[in-house]
């Protein structure tokens, strides 16, 4: 998409507070498959605000985000302060500005969608050191529940552009053309977030396809929301489950 770089700009606080992270057994399954050793350095491309960085981080690896979007690159590096080994760089998936050869594996956490596939490939080759890795992680929503399915119902019907723009377009054949001819490993993992009414509204308006607080159709919608939420909830509760994707291949 045209605008993938600038379209999250007024939806960073939402971001931040809202977005599912990421299982810490990543790292681990990771490190077993002797994918990650110790003092890889990692870049991550389109960190965002630094969510899939942190993953890495809290295990004492060495990451350089690489966000084109000024807004939520700032805001890892204010989030990602304490952390001496993090690195915002002002760069893309098709052009980080990062030296050759100069990282042991790239991760891409809810990113790999948004990117020039062909310019993506043509610039891992040169940044990855030979026998490095790419990973790829999505945090999938399932729909398996009443309020999912009624959730997904409300967000098809509200989502601008949110049919051509989820990540769930890009499957397993799209990733493994990607890294042909190498092989692509695919591990799943649990996920779930568990909200109060103001947390399940933040989750959804932090997604670049639906309506802001000002755009038509919002009251709407928010209307439609606490209906969803009176309807589902349990104790004030309600429970977004998700399997968090995995797929890793050597470049």
């Amino acid at each position: 998409m045209s605008d993938s770089t600038t379209r999250f700009s007024n939806r960073v606080a939402d971001y931040v507070k809202y977005r599912p992270h990421y299982p810490a057994a990543i790292v681990d399954y990771l490190e077993e498959q002797g994918v990650l050793g110790a003092g890889a350095h990692i870049a991550d491309l389109g960190s965002g605000t630094g969510i899939s960085s942190l993953l890495f981080l809290n295990r004492g690896y060495s990451v350089k985000g690489v966000e084109p979007n000024k807004d939520m690159r700032e805001k890892s590096i204010e989030l990602l302060q304490g952390f001496p080994d993090f690195e915002a760089v002002d760069g893309t998936a098709e052009h980080t500005t990062l030296p050759s050869r100069s990282v042991d594996m790239v991760i891409a956490g809810q990113a790999f969608h948004w990117f020039n596939r062909s310019e993506t490939r043509k610039e891992l080759g040169r940044i990855i050191i030979p026998g490095g890795a790419v990973v790829l992680i999505w945090n999938e929503r399932l729909v398996d529940t009443g309020f999912e399915r009624a959730y997904e119902d409300l967000i098809i019907q509200y989502g601008r552009q949110y049919l051509q723009v989820d990540h769930r377009n890009t499957d397993h054949h799209a990733i493994q053309q990607f890294f042909e001819p190498n092989e692509v490993i695919c591990k799943q993992f649990d996920n779930q977030q568990v909200f109060d009414y103001a947390g399940l509204e933040g989750r959804l308006l932090s997604s670049s396809y639906m309506p802001t607080r000002t755009d038509p159709g919002f009251g709407d919608m928010v209307r439609e929301l606490k209906e969803l939420f009176e309807r589902f909830h349990d104790g004030g509760k309600i429970t977004v489950h998700y399997t968090t994707k995995l797929y890793f291949s050597r470049v």
